[in-house]
């Protein structure tokens, strides 16, 4: 029988969910709720870009999209720049007894050791109160910096340091809100909420603490540091304008140091033209990639090069963490209520996804 399914969020990763959940004989769309008045009455076909009409029409009330009565909720609503509307939605699904996977609050991807722990216990509590469980995950934080290392470090001796990346050249993406919040095509001289001091050891601190769970390791601080590089002259993105001298690319560390020694990094290089900062690490293949290093016995260094068949790097990457989501969906029904992780919940393998010629096998 079909799972029973609700969507909240048609932008980038959510658009991309939402095709999977109008395509898989898997699932059975209950609802979709937007947060913009221009798609309100839409068909969920029309927002997923899809060319069929699933007779399913966009709300803006959440009320209305829990009514449907599904089995799950697939919230992929902004969370960065709205944290507390994001908690609270989240806990009032969970609390009406709905199970959740999502991309965000990215928070509550692993959130001990990052929020407060009062806030934790409040959504542990929404969870208890309707017995049901909640799962946030995506690529960077998300499977490139807990499943894929976890799976490495499954076959070391000894490790010394885990270290992931992400190098991708982000002049083709179109999430404008995020790109303002990165400062790409900002003065130099402004600070953007990205590089405020401690917002990226709370961002990819989700991702520092699972790994040091993982590992067996207490983390003992966790440090961050950045460099910015301005725009040689005028050029124009999938967002804009980037003018001479504004912010065109962007190295960032976080580091999960035990006794004074980096056992984790997280890295991110981010570029609007692939011939800025070339001293700064290259993707392994074309756009954008992933690495993951791992030094010990045995060492690896591992690329993982995403592409798609409708769009670049960017269109891939994004496809990936809308995929590790929705592939979720049944094993968080079967999950213990509460927030669930990489960490317990069992191997998603991606089973009844086998197809030919576009078409999702039953």
């Amino acid at each position: 029988m079909a799972i029973r399914v609700a969507h909240v969020g048609t932008g980038n990763v959510g658009r991309l969910a939402l095709i999977q959940l109008v395509t898989s004989p898997r699932f059975e769309l209950t609802g979709v709720c937007v947060s913009t008045t221009e798609k309100v009455g839409k068909d969920a076909g029309e927002l997923a870009g899809l060319e069929v009409s699933t007779g399913i029409t966009a709300v803006d009330d959440l009320d209305a999209l829990l009514a449907t009565r599904p089995e799950c909720v697939v919230y992929c609503a902004m969370g960065d720049t709205r944290l507390p509307e994001a908690m609270a939605d989240v806990m009032r699904i969970l609390a009406a007894g709905i199970n959740v996977v999502g991309s965000s609050p990215g928070l509550l991807q692993y959130p001990w050791g990052v929020m407060p722990d009062r806030y934790i216990a409040r959504v542990e509590d929404a969870a208890q109160q309707g017995n049901s469980s909640l799962f946030i995950s995506g690529v960077d934080p998300g499977f490139a910096n807990d499943l894929i290392p976890f799976a490495l470090a499954s076959t070391c001796q000894r490790i010394e340091q885990v270290r992931c990346m992400e190098i991708h050249d982000y002049a083709s993406y179109d999430g404008a809100e995020v790109m303002h919040y990165m400062g790409f095509a900002r003065p130099l001289d402004e600070i953007p909420m990205l590089l405020q001091p401690g917002v990226l050891s709370i961002g990819w601190g989700t991702a520092i603490r699972q790994l040091a769970a993982g590992l067996g390791i207490e983390v003992d601080e966790i440090t961050e540091s950045y460099q910015r590089e301005p725009a040689p002259e005028d050029f124009d993105i999938a967002v804009g304008h980037v003018a001479k001298g504004t912010l065109a690319a962007l190295q960032f560390e976080i580091r999960g140091m035990v006794k004074g020694h980096p056992a984790i990094v997280i890295e991110h290089i981010t570029r609007l033209r692939p011939d800025l900062r070339p001293d700064w690490q290259q993707p392994a293949s074309g756009g954008g990639s992933y690495r993951v290093e791992i030094t010990g016995e045995p060492s690896y260094a591992v690329d993982i090069v995403p592409s798609s068949r409708y769009g670049d790097h960017n269109q891939a990457a994004i496809a990936g963490a809308a995929g590790r989501i929705v592939n979720a969906i049944p094993a968080v029904l079967a999950a213990p209520p509460g927030i669930r992780t990489t960490m317990d919940l069992p191997f998603i393998t991606g089973s009844g996804l086998y197809a030919r010629e576009g078409v999702v096998a039953a």
